[in-house]
């Protein structure tokens, strides 16, 4: 059964979403639909980009990809549909689609004139048939003209040295844990069994933990979560209300020689 996900920042208590999951269906009523999220902050680009790298992979390849974040784009930005590491996705060339991964695009074309008509809401009148049309089996050669790249955004990068890893936090999730962009590949590395200090606000630490559980509640945990991402918590609280950090905020890994 072909799989439409659908990830927006139309949030739940208007219409938006259900107009597009019914202009799909009215399409194809065999396609399942998914939804990842709609409560992407609204217009928020990194917010849909981490989520959307987050968990893109754990559907199956062929899946194809709605995404309806600041969907409108600016003055010069396009509806695109593409094919990545074997999963298809829909939406405003915005810049969001060049953060999700750091794989060759394997196909890439603007959405043909007729689709691009203009619309106060293209996540139903523009992604909606293109994503439902691709998960039906049509060639995303036969939606539009080819195009040479994306619009591209540069994320925040690590900057690592023999004796340093400083990185940001890039997500504030849910619980109010941390997630920075320091990859456990990074770090082992680089640590290679020496002793360190992580630092975070007034914080120091000395170990990472191997599960959350490993804290008593109230103290702070420091793991490498599912994602393979630093990510810093306090058992059963809100690590960033209560450490006073947030989005962008700097992690720093001292190693010893």
């Amino acid at each position: 059964m072909a799989i439409v996900t659908l990830l927006t920042d139309s949030g739940e208590s208007d219409h938006y979403v259900a107009a597009v999951k019914a202009r799909i269906i009215r399409i194809n009523p065999a396609i399942r639909l998914e939804d990842i999220s709609h409560k992407i902050h609204a217009l928020d680009i990194a917010h849909a980009a981490f989520v959307l790298r987050a968990v893109f992979r754990d559907f199956p390849k062929g899946t194809v990809h709605l995404v309806g974040v600041n969907a409108t784009g600016g003055r010069d930005d396009v509806f695109v549909a593409l094919q990545l590491e074997d999963h298809f996705f829909v939406g405003c060339d915005n810049g969001l689609f060049s953060l999700i991964s750091d794989h060759p695009i394997q196909q890439l074309v603007q959405l043909s004139p007729e689709q691009n008509a203009i619309s106060t809401f293209p996540e139903r009148d523009v992604f909606a048939p293109a994503a439902a049309q691709l998960a039906s089996g049509t060639s995303i050669s036969d939606l539009g003209a080819p195009r040479a790249s994306l619009k591209k955004l540069i994320d925040r990068q690590v900057k690592a040295t023999r004796k340093q890893i400083v990185g940001n936090v890039i997500r504030v999730d849910g619980m109010g844990n941390l997630i920075t962009n320091i990859h456990r590949d990074t770090f082992e590395l680089l640590s290679k069994g020496k002793t360190f200090t992580l630092q975070f606000g007034g914080e120091k630490f000395r170990r990472i933990h191997a599960t959350y559980h490993q804290a008593e509640q109230g103290e702070c945990f420091v793991v490498f979560n599912s994602l393979s991402l630093l990510e810093i918590g306090i058992c059963k609280g809100n690590a960033s209300e209560l450490l006073g950090l947030s989005y962008d905020s700097l992690v720093n890994i001292t190693i010893d020689e």
